[in-house]
C-alpha cells in the first residue's frame, strides 16, 4: 500500500474516534447534501445506526423536524458561510428532542466541497443539570440525617438502658408491661433511624445478569400481589452481564416496584424495561456503556408538587407509609455509580434506574 495512502487512512481513523468521543452529534453532508458520516452521539440522537443513515438526503432526514433546519442547511451551503440557529425540534427520534445547530461549509479551492453540521440536544443539558442538583440535594439531606440520627441515637440508647433497669427492679407486672413498651418502641426508633442512615455496608460486585435480577423481583412482587396485577417485561436481551451487588439491587429494584403496586392498590400493570445506552453522563463522569432499567406503572401518578422530594427520607404520599422505600433505593444505586429518574403522569409513571457498566467488568 502506498505509504502515503496508508497514512491518510490512519489519520481518518484517528478523526472519527475523536469524533465519536464528542458529547454533540456530527454529521457531515456532501454538495448535494447526502449524509456521508455521522458519530456515535449521531447514532443515539437519531436512534438509528450509521450504516442505516449514511446514504439518505436531507430532506429524508429532517422531514419531521423544524423546517428551519432544512432551509439553514441550504442557505449556509448556497452562502459558503456559517450558520447558527437555537432551540430547534429535531423529530427523527423515538420522541421530539430540542437542539442547537450550527452548518459549517468545508471549502476546497474556495469551493464548497461539504458541510459540517452539530447537534447540541438541549434537553439533555437541562437532564444533567437537573441530575446534579438532585444529587447534590440527596448529598445534603443524607447529611443532615446523619447528623440527626447520631443526635437521637445517644439519648435513645440512654432511655432504653434506663427502662431495662427499671424492669428489673419492679415486681409488679402491669408496671413491667409500661417498660416493655418503652424498650420495644425504642427498638422500633433504633430499626427506623438505621433505615433512614441507608445502607450500612459496601455493595459486594460480581458479574451478574440484570434481568435475573429483575425477573427475581418479578416473582416477589407477583408472589404478594392478587390476580388483578399483570406484570409484563420488555428486555433488550443483548445486553450483556454487569459487575453489581445482586442483593442489593434486587432490594433497590423491589422498593420501586412495591411503591407502584401500593400507588395502583394492587390492579393495573407493571412493565419492566431493559435497554442499552452509549456515551452516558452521570453526575460529572462519562460512561462508554449503561444499562437502563425502567419500571413502569399505570398507576394515577405522583403529584407534581411532590416529584422533587419523592427520594428525600420520611416523604410519603400514603399515611400509612414510612417514606423509605425510594430513599433507600437511591442509595443503594447510588453506591453503584448509578442514578434513579422519575417521570410521572396519570397512567404513566416510569423509574428509570442507570447503571454504568465499569471497565474492565462486563
Amino acid at each position: 500500500m502506498n505509504l502515503y495512502i496508508k497514512k491518510g487512512l490512519i489519520k481518518k481513523t484517528m478523526y472519527k474516534r475523536m469524533l465519536d468521543h464528542l458529547n454533540t452529534a456530527i454529521l457531515l453532508f456532501d454538495r448535494e447534501l447526502i449524509l456521508t458520516f455521522i458519530n456515535t452521539t449521531g447514532e443515539i440522537l437519531f436512534a438509528d445506526s450509521a450504516h442505516h443513515l449514511v446514504g439518505q438526503s436531507a430532506e429524508e432526514l429532517f422531514k419531521a423536524s423544524d423546517p428551519a433546519l432544512l432551509i439553514n442547511l441550504k442557505q449556509s451551503l448556497a452562502m459558503s458561510e456559517p450558520l447558527v440557529d437555537r432551540a430547534l425540534t429535531l423529530g427523527r427520534t423515538p420522541q421530539n428532542v430540542t437542539t442547537n445547530f450550527s452548518a459549517t461549509p468545508l471549502l476546497v479551492d474556495e469551493e464548497v466541497n461539504e458541510i459540517l453540521v452539530e447537534f447540541q440536544q438541549v434537553d439533555n443539558h437541562l437532564r444533567i443539570s437537573k441530575e446534579e442538583q438532585l444529587l447534590s440535594q440527596q448529598n445534603t439531606a443524607r447529611l443532615l440525617v446523619r447528623g440527626l440520627a447520631h443526635e437521637i441515637k445517644n439519648p435513645l440508647g440512654g432511655l432504653r438502658g434506663a427502662a431495662q433497669l427499671l424492669d428489673l427492679e419492679l415486681d409488679d407486672p402491669e408496671l413491667k408491661e409500661y417498660t416493655q413498651i418503652i424498650i420495644a418502641e425504642s427498638d422500633r426508633l433504633q430499626g427506623l433511624l438505621d433505615k433512614m442512615l441507608g445502607p450500612n455496608k459496601l455493595p459486594n460486585k460480581k458479574a451478574i445478569n440484570i434481568h435475573e435480577v429483575l425477573e427475581r423481583v418479578r416473582q416477589l412482587v407477583q408472589a404478594e400481589s392478587s390476580g388483578s396485577l399483570i406484570i409484563q417485561s420488555d428486555y433488550d436481551p443483548s445486553i450483556p452481564d454487569i459487575f453489581a451487588d445482586k442483593d442489593q439491587l434486587i432490594q433497590a429494584i423491589l422498593n420501586i416496584a412495591k411503591n407502584a403496586v401500593q400507588a395502583m392498590e394492587g390492579k393495573g400493570r407493571i412493565i419492566f424495561k431493559t435497554r442499552i445506552y452509549r456515551h452516558m453522563n452521570i453526575g460529572r463522569k462519562r460512561y462508554k456503556l449503561a444499562v437502563k432499567c425502567d419500571i413502569i406503572d399505570s398507576g394515577p401518578g405522583i403529584d407534581a408538587n411532590m416529584m422533587n422530594q419523592i427520594f428525600y427520607p420520611m416523604i410519603t404520599g400514603r399515611a400509612e407509609g414510612t417514606g423509605l422505600g425510594l430513599s433507600i433505593a437511591q442509595a443503594l444505586i447510588t453506591q453503584h455509580n448509578g442514578l434513579i429518574e422519575c417521570n410521572s403522569q396519570p397512567g404513566n409513571t416510569i423509574f428509570s434506574i442507570f447503571l454504568p457498566m465499569e471497565i474492565g467488568h462486563g
